[in-house]
Order: structure tokens, then sequence, then C-alpha cells
């Protein structure tokens, strides 16, 4: 009896500890397989600028490289971006490797295209309409930043964006176009000896008006010298030069005699040295002259003069005044007596053509012609509230 007793009581045990376990269910995801978030690689869309840069972006996971152009990966690992200008005119396809949420490694590619111009300006530096910018040079202090686009600009505030003028001492300063192509750049007054300008043209990719973009950037730089400033006095027939605020010299001259006249088209000319302030555009050690040079052939004309091989010319204005040795001339210090031009000794026509340098300043005093704008560098007869109105 003790022994079926026992063997009741472990039949209960065993029921009950079959009743007391759940099988697993049909429905459970025990082994379901994790699945990554979904990966959009985004492109620029329409045509882009050429300046760049051109940016891919990622959602759902990170760029690990993009080839078929280079660039970088922002350290989020979410953009990237190209390096340097693009081309014109181009279709770009690159391949960017992508890591999804899980780590996985996905491939997409991508594709944008730049803008296309009409046609393409390129930019040069000038230091006068007849000499260009001596990239490193030093000038002197009425030596405006003159920009020359090999296209005619439309859209002159656009191209003013892409300039930048830097100077150290920093100062102020206004664009002044002179026509539809050359534009100028000035401080308020003239420059303070010493100054560095460095000047950045960022054309690419800007449009100048009507389909025109930037060909290429350009960059020059250059330093001013020490102040030089020559004052020509009309009454008093002398030529005085200041360096750094200092008497340097004392001159005497002739200046043009005045009076008008009329060339072989019908055009009238004058004859007098015009007032205002002149800035040095070049220097010739010998010049020839001639009144037919200016259009004057008539023999009998009393303005008429035969061609002369001149010494130590500084020119200041396209129409033909220069600083120059007049041996011939009897009247300097007493009366003018040129026909537009700075007469001076030649001991003194030597020494400016000497000191000298581009960019620096001859105001001319007590002319009644005064010097128009376009006549060399005229921009310092413009008053600085007006200038670049």
């Amino acid at each position: 009896m003790v022994q079926r007793r026992k063997f009741l009581l472990g039949a209960v045990g065993a029921a009950g500890l079959a009743a007391c376990t759940r099988s697993p269910s049909r429905s459970s995801s025990v082994w379901e397989q994790p699945t990554a978030a979904p990966i959009r690689l985004t492109a620029p869309t329409g045509r882009i600028s050429p300046a760049g840069p051109a940016v891919l972006t990622v959602d759902g996971g990170r760029i690990e490289s993009v080839t078929g152009l280079a660039g970088t990966v922002d350290a989020d690992g979410t953009t990237w971006r190209s390096a340097g200008s693009l081309a014109y005119d181009k279709k770009y396809k690159v391949t960017a490797r992508l890591l999804d949420s899980l780590g996985a490694t996905v491939e997409k590619t991508a594709a944008f295209t730049t803008v296309k111009p009409r046609a393409l300006a390129g930019v040069t530096f000038q230091a006068n309409g007849l000499a260009a910018l001596e990239t490193g040079g030093t000038y002197g202090v009425g030596q405006p930043v003159i920009v020359a686009f090999s296209k005619a600009v439309k859209d002159r505030a656009a191209a003013e964006k892409a300039i930048t003028v830097e100077t150290s001492p920093p100062v102020d300063g206004k664009f002044f176009w002179v026509d539809n192509t050359i534009v100028h750049w000035r401080p308020a007054k003239y420059w303070a000896k010493g100054t560095t300008v460095k000047v950045s043209v960022n054309t690419v990719g800007v449009n100048l008006g009507n389909g025109l973009y930037g060909k290429a950037n350009a960059t020059t730089h250059f330093t001013i010298g020490r102040s030089l400033i020559a004052v020509s006095d009309n009454k008093t027939h002398r030529t005085r030069v200041y360096i750094d605020g200092k008497l340097a010299r004392d001159m005497a001259c002739s200046n043009g005699q005045g009076g008008y006249t009329k060339i072989a088209n019908g055009e009238q000319i004058h004859f007098w040295t015009q007032s205002g302030p002149h800035v040095v555009l070049s220097k010739e050690r010998t010049h020839s002259m001639s009144s037919a040079s200016y259009g004057l052939s008539d023999p009998h004309n009393p303005f008429y003069y035969e061609p002369e091989d001149v010494q130590f010319c500084t020119r200041i204005s396209y129409s033909g005044e220069f600083l120059h040795a007049a041996p011939w001339n009897t009247q300097l210090g007493q009366a003018n007596t040129s026909h537009g031009c700075i007469n001076l000794s030649t001991a003194d026509a030597q020494w400016v053509y000497k000191n000298f340098l581009i960019g620096d300043v001859v105001e001319v005093v007590h002319s009644p012609k005064p010097l128009p704008t376009w006549d060399g560098l005229g921009d310092w007869t413009v008053p600085y509230t007006k200038y670049g109105t």
C-alpha cells in the first residue's frame, strides 16, 4: 500500500507541473531580423553656379566617400561639398558610398549641371589706359584701382559686388564707371603713403547681365610709395613739388598759352594746360611731338609746329599734356607760351623724369580750362560726394 500511495502522489505532481507550463505562441517574432531606415541622397537641381560648392546631403545614413569629383564630407557625415570652382555648362556625375542606419554599405549616384553662359568676360587690371598695373608695383598717391572687363557689363551692381578692395590701413572707397567695361575705385582723399592695396575680382558664376559671366577670378596687389604732389601755377609760372608734405623742388615753368583753333575735321581744340588734379600716366625718355599728333597739319596755322624729339617726358593726360624739357623756351618762369604742356628746364625735367612715379599727382591751378574726367585719370577732379553717382 505504501508503494501505491507514492505512485499516486508522483502522478499528481507530474500533472500539476504540466498544467503550469505554457507553449510558445505561433504569433511571436523572437527570430525577426531588424531592417535599416530608408536612405535618401539629395543632389542640386537645376543649373548651378560653377563658383560652387555643389552639395550632396543624405537622410537615413552617413556619407562615407564620394568619387567622380573632389570634395569633402562634413564631420557629421550628412553633407558633402565639392572643392574649388566647377566648369561652365557641364554635367557632373558622382557616386556616393553610404552607410545605412545598421552600418551596411550602400552606393548611390547623383548628377548635377552648371550654368551655360551666353558669353564670358575676362578681367585685367590697369594702371591707366596706357599701361597695365604691375602686381607688386609701387604707385603714387593718386593711383585709383582700375578693373577692365573684356566685354560690356550691364549689371554694374553685380560686378561691384564681385570686386573686393582690401587696404592697410583700412579706408572706404567708391566705384566710378568710366564706361561699360572699365570701373575705377578710389578713397575719399589721396592714399596715405605706404598703404598696401589688394584687389580681388571673383566673377566666376556671377551673371554680369544678359547671361554674361566672369571667365576667371583674378587678384592683384600694389603699394603706395612716398607722397609726391606737384602744384603747377599758371599765374606764378612755378611748379613746386612736395614730397611727404615738404617742398622738394621749386621749378620755373611755362604752361599752355591758351586759345582755340579748328583742325582739318572741323573739331575745335584748345591750348591750355588744363586745371585740376592730374595723375602721372607714363614716362618716356624721348617723345616725338608735333601739332599733327592732335590733328593740326596746316603749316599756315599759327599753332602749327614741326615734329621734334623732346627729352624727359612725363605724361599727365591722354590728350598730350606732359612735363618735359623745353630748352628752346626763353619764357620759363615768366609767361605761358606752350601748346598745353608744362615746359621745364632740361635739368628740372630730368629730375621729374627720375623721381616721379606713375600715380603721382600734378595739380594745375589758375587755369580757365578744367581737366575733363575722361582725359587721363581725372578721378580726383570729381568731389567724393559725387564720385560714383
